[in-house]
C-alpha cells in the first residue's frame, strides 16, 4: 500500500492522546484513508513534543515533522482563522501542515475540530 497521504494538526497544550487520536481516526475514515496509507503526522514546529502529537506518530509509525509558524504562513488554506493567526503566528496549522508535508498536494479532508485540535488531510500529488 503508498503513503500517499499527510495528517496535519494543531493542538492546545496538554491536549489529551485519546482526544487527537479519535480526531485524527476520524478524519481518515471521512476521506476513506487507512492508517498504513500516512506517511506523516505534520504540525507547527513548537508543538510537535506535545506529548499526545509525539506518541501518535510514533505508535502509528508516521514520521512527525514540525514546520514553523513563518513556513506554514505562506501557504494559502481554504480555512485561515485570525484567532489562531493571534496565538500562532500563522493562520493555519492542520490545513497548512498537512500541505506543507504533501510537498504542495491536495487537502482530501480541510480543518475538522475538537475542543483542543484540529486535523487536515492532504494527499501527495506526483512522485514525492
Amino acid at each position: 500500500m503508498s503513503r500517499r497521504y499527510m495528517v496535519g494538526v494543531g493542538a492546545v497544550p496538554g491536549v489529551s492522546e485519546a482526544e487527537l487520536r479519535v480526531l485524527v481516526e476520524g478524519a481518515l475514515a471521512e476521506a476513506g484513508v487507512a492508517v498504513e496509507e500516512v506517511r506523516a503526522l505534520a504540525t507547527l514546529d513548537r508543538r510537535a513534543g506535545e506529548p499526545a502529537i509525539a506518541r501518535l506518530a510514533l505508535l502509528r509509525g508516521w514520521e512527525l515533522l514540525g514546520f514553523s509558524a513563518a513556513a506554514l504562513a505562506k501557504i494559502t488554506v481554504p480555512s485561515p482563522s485570525e484567532r489562531v493567526r493571534e496565538a500562532t503566528g500563522t493562520a493555519s496549522v492542520a490545513e497548512a501542515a498537512a500541505l506543507a508535508a504533501a510537498h504542495g498536494g491536495e487537502l482530501v479532508v480541510g480543518k475538522k475540530r475538537s475542543a483542543g485540535a484540529t486535523v487536515a488531510v492532504a494527499r501527495v500529488c506526483g512522485t514525492f
